[in-house]
């Protein structure tokens, strides 16, 4: 259990129960631990051991998938990382910056785009990590680049010519995406590949670096090296098991 300190008032709140149930090398964790940087709420961390024995908090609050995230605030349980991501910003609208567009149009494309990624782009980067297929990994590049300059397009249509998709500020397609650059950088350096190419996706790549480099994501995000060795040693003990 570890104790995240970051706000500085109450704003008018009675004091408040937050804990978060995570892992330290999931991008979907680190979705919920930058929003709630964003807005300054404090609240205690539990490490899960998903692949050992689960802790019974985590069972009790997922009971259905028992999986991290789960958010408990209150001792209510808020689970589903885009889901938590809403639920902060909507519960802490006082505090720091709106994580969700204002307008509704705004809105809709957001919540459009991070289901894009959810249910189809990172699915099938993921899927060409376990595939033993040659050509079903070739193909699945393929299409994941061609998602890739989707998303550039999004980008530069959403951001309007500005660093996040949030405008000067990180938002919620921010978070969205972003939460996989970690694992992205990763993987190329593992397997030295290219997946963000400059020369094919420049705006994405610049958004990149400046989301990383911001003090709200870099304070909260795994080492990518740490994340590089954690997939070597999986992906080592996964062969050993096949």
């Amino acid at each position: 259990r570890i104790k995240i300190k970051l706000r500085k008032k109450q704003y008018g709140r009675e004091r408040e129960e937050v804990k978060l149930l995570g892992t330290w090398y999931s991008p979907v964790v680190a979705r919920a631990k930058i929003a709630l940087r964003l807005k300054s709420v404090d609240y205690d961390y539990f490490e899960e051991d998903l692949f050992g024995s689960k802790s019974e908090l985590l069972l009790k609050s997922n009971p259905v998938h028992k999986k991290v995230p789960v958010l408990i605030h209150n001792n209510k349980p808020i689970l589903e990382s885009l889901n938590i991501v809403e639920y902060i910003d909507e519960t802490w609208n006082a505090s720091g910056p709106s994580i969700l567009p204002s307008y509704p149009h705004d809105r809709s494309q957001a919540r459009f785009w991070s289901a894009f990624v959810d249910d189809k782009w990172f699915p099938t980067l993921i899927a060409t990590t376990i595939t033993k297929s040659e050509n079903a990994k070739a193909k699945g590049m393929e299409e994941v680049g061609e998602w890739l300059l989707l998303l550039e397009d999004a980008f530069i249509s959403i951001s309007k010519g500005e660093r996040f998709f949030g405008g000067e500020v990180i938002g919620f397609m921010d978070i969205c995406l972003g939460s996989f650059l970690v694992i992205l950088k990763a993987r190329e350096k593992l397997k030295g590949e290219n997946i963000l190419d400059k020369s094919k996706t420049p705006s994405l790549c610049k958004w990149a670096n400046e989301f990383l480099a911001d003090d709200t994501v870099k304070n909260v995000v795994p080492e990518i090296d740490r994340v590089v060795k954690f997939m070597r040693e999986f992906e080592a003990e996964t062969q050993t098991r096949a």
